[in-house]
């Protein structure tokens, strides 16, 4: 018998998943799913996070040291940059475009507005506390934090994975630039521990159809709670803005990317959405860049044919910098908000919508619910009230599972054309 690719056991497992979470909230029974189901979703998410550090350090510094000249990296890490920041403004231009034309919140009902302020308020303290203490920083300490001071300490945490971008690439660096046997030595020990890592990424990936039907099951244990006519309504109320975010997220996906997937590589979207099946089935479980990166990683490569000196580069960067799913969801809830309470919102507070909203996407971590953290900058800067963000949090899990493919998806584009364009040189 044909063993099951990946792709199909992923979906059965999502399909196992939603139906015993559906069964458990119907029978009352949602303790089994928290206390024996929902703790391999748990450790599937550690075993991602376990090796996305090593991963990064690890690709990047092969790939780097794998190139020939130095004026390569520089030329590739222009173009990446530029290409990221170019999709991030757009898609955010896309959110506001669909907002203001179907302009979702004015339609949202009094009653439950009141609700969800009152529901949420003490959680959105500590996000407004969090988010101010990160606007207060200053307009540099994104650039800043970017430079570690201790190695060590950054490698301990996945959030600081531009730290150890920073230090890999200038790992990389050294090692292009310097010729003699010892150093050779190194490069060939952290290209042996590169290929380590890869063969520990597919003992994992033969554990997601299990980990992302915990995941799936306790998500729709955690939603709807011993209610879900209740958990039903709430998602009917917010099923335009969510209609409005949705849509965002296909034109970006079915549209923009194809454009450029035609135009600067010559790459058919079927073959390309093919062989990204398996990233974005895991993106959407686990709603975070990072966790999916090793798969990202595998099928860019192998799937779609890009050199690892080009992946190992674009993809760890894209993870950190480049959400443009998170950057249209940004722009599409801060006037959404906006409209709910009544907000006129000028061309100015447009712009500055636009420019802050691609700030926070860059400094938006690749984990989950982190986009919600950094919108509350982007309400700051146009003056919309924060405790409006209540009235997304309910429904932001589902959108946050969708523009986390997105994301992914658009690292892997860039990498195409990135590394079709310096095939072309």
């Amino acid at each position: 018998m044909k063993k099951i690719p990946l792709y199909a056991r992923i979906l059965i497992g999502m399909l196992i998943g939603a139906i015993i979470g559906v069964i458990a909230v119907s029978t009352n029974t949602g303790w089994i799913i928290d206390d024996w189901v929902k703790p391999f979703g748990v450790i599937f998410l550690k075993l991602l996070k376990l090796v996305a550090i090593p991963l990064i350090f690890a690709s990047l510094v092969t790939g780097i040291s794998g190139l020939s000249d130095i004026t390569k990296l520089s030329r590739i890490g222009l173009k990446t940059i530029a290409f990221y920041i170019f999709t991030t403004i757009l898609a955010v231009s896309i959110g506001l475009m669909l907002v203001t034309l179907f302009k979702p919140g004015n339609s949202f009902p009094e009653e439950k507005r009141i609700e969800l302020l009152s529901k949420y308020s003490q959680d959105l303290e500590t996000k407004a506390n969090i988010a101010e203490s990160t606007k207060s920083d200053g307009p540099l300490k994104f650039i800043v934090d970017i430079v570690p001071d201790n190695i060590v300490a950054s490698a301990s945490s996945n959030s600081n994975m531009l730290q150890v971008i920073f230090f890999a690439i200038l790992f990389g660096v050294a090692i292009v630039l310097l010729k003699n046997s010892k150093v050779e030595l190194v490069r060939e020990f952290i290209s042996g521990l590169n290929d380590i890592i890869l063969k520990i990424i597919d003992f994992i990936m033969n554990f997601a159809p299990i980990g992302v039907m915990a995941l799936l099951a306790a998500l729709i244990v955690d939603y709807s709670g011993d209610n879900p006519a209740q958990s039903l309504q709430l998602f009917e109320t917010l099923g335009y803005y969510a209609l409005v975010v949705i849509s965002g997220l296909l034109l970006i996906g079915f549209v923009l990317y194809p454009i450029f997937l035609r135009v600067f590589a010559r790459v058919p979207f079927k073959t390309f959405y093919k062989e990204m099946f398996p990233v974005h089935l895991v993106a959407f479980s686990t709603s975070s860049s990072a966790a999916t990166l090793p798969v990202t990683m595998e099928q860019v490569e192998n799937g779609l044919g890009v050199r690892n000196e080009v992946a190992s580069f674009v993809l760890p960067v894209g993870v950190t910098i480049n959400m443009d799913g998170t950057s249209l969801y940004q722009s599409i809830a801060a006037v959404f908000i906006a409209q709910v309470f009544g907000i006129e919102l000028t061309f100015i507070h447009f712009l500055t919508i636009l420019f802050t909203a691609t700030l926070a996407s860059i400094g938006t971590a690749a984990v989950p619910g982190a986009g919600v953290v950094m919108l509350v900058i982007v309400l700051n800067a146009v003056g919309i009230p924060v405790e409006g963000l209540a009235l997304i949090l309910a429904i932001d899990r589902p959108l946050d599972m969708m523009r986390t493919v997105i994301n992914v998806t658009g690292d892997a584009m860039i990498a195409v054309i990135i590394d079709k364009n310096e095939n072309k040189i």
